[in-house]
């Protein structure tokens, strides 16, 4: 058993990013405890989990991380840090978007870091199941791939690995509510990178523009799935979904609009927010959901 002790600059709002990570009934989240089991690979590509304790505050942000052997603690710093995007000042953000027209959306989330989905694969996976669902359907899509074909370790759920779901057939995911079509482009994709020819693994060392033109060639994915995969899945800083129909209705709601925004529209609104776009489009996107679970 090993345990480390781990600070981020401040501020770092922990207990909003449990609240969004808590929405995803795949995750292992304890709110009141304030902690998140996070589903890891080793170097060797052998699964283990760590957890993730938070002891500070917004102000003070420090973390507890263990888990069971110690060889895997280097790997779980690492990747934990990435997730959770520890080195990222969220302070140089903040003061950006307080000289913007966000300014008092930013003041009510400060410190709510851009957390990323625990690897790429999942997060590309869980991209082309979302694509043009509701929240609810898509996360019941989501979990029903993931407990069906995935595999869990202490208790926490794995996304299956792409040499799994490329065995699969279309039929195996109908069967669990899939289209055709979404069962097409899961299962296609999974076999382009379990034979290298998407290396979704060094993805991170290319350029956005680069990321977008080899995997918009790929049938079932478009514009939107690379941007929310950049964003999410590589933490890109400056991306922006202008397609993304939660974002419309964010910046209608935000900006008190009479109908959704046009591109035009979204464009003049979001000139000032570079080189964040990324931060501005995930801050849009937490007022919506805030305001659906005070609805509930």
């Amino acid at each position: 058993m090993w345990k480390v002790t781990i600070k981020a600059a401040p501020p770092y709002d922990f207990d909003r990013v449990l609240e969004r990570l808590s929405l995803d009934p795949l995750n292992k989240v304890d709110v009141h405890k304030r902690t998140v089991l996070v589903p890891l690979y080793s170097e060797k590509e052998e699964p283990f989990v760590a957890a993730v304790k938070a002891i500070g505050s917004k102000e003070n942000p420090v973390f507890e991380i263990s888990g069971e052997q110690d060889e895997q603690k280097e790997r779980a710093i690492h990747e934990l840090t990435r997730i959770f995007q520890w080195k990222n000042s969220l302070k140089t953000i903040q003061d950006h978007f307080l000289q913007t027209n966000l300014a008092p959306l930013f003041q009510e989330h400060e410190g709510t870091p851009l957390v990323l989905d625990f690897h790429p694969y999942a997060c590309l996976m869980k991209c082309i199941i979302h694509q043009q669902l509701n929240l609810s359907f898509a996360y019941q899509l989501t979990t029903a791939f993931v407990q069906t074909f995935g595999f869990q370790v202490e208790n926490v759920w794995f996304y299956p690995k792409p040499e799994t779901v490329a065995k699969l057939n279309y039929e195996d995911l109908r069967a669990l509510k899939f289209s055709m079509r979404k069962a097409e482009y899961v299962i296609d994709t999974s076999r382009l990178i379990a034979e290298g020819v998407l290396p979704i693994q060094a993805f991170h060392e290319w350029s956005d523009d680069d990321i977008m033109k080899k995997l918009v060639q790929v049938r079932g994915i478009g514009p939107w799935t690379v941007q929310n995969f950049l964003l999410f899945g590589l933490g890109r800083p400056n991306l922006f979904p202008a397609a993304d129909i939660g974002l419309q209705n964010a910046i209608k709601h935000y900006f008190q609009l009479e109908k959704k925004p046009t591109k035009e529209e979204m464009e003049n609104y979001s000139r000032e927010w570079a080189p964040y776009l990324s931060y501005a489009a995930f801050y849009l996107w937490r007022s919506i959901e805030k305001r659906r679970g005070e609805a509930k």
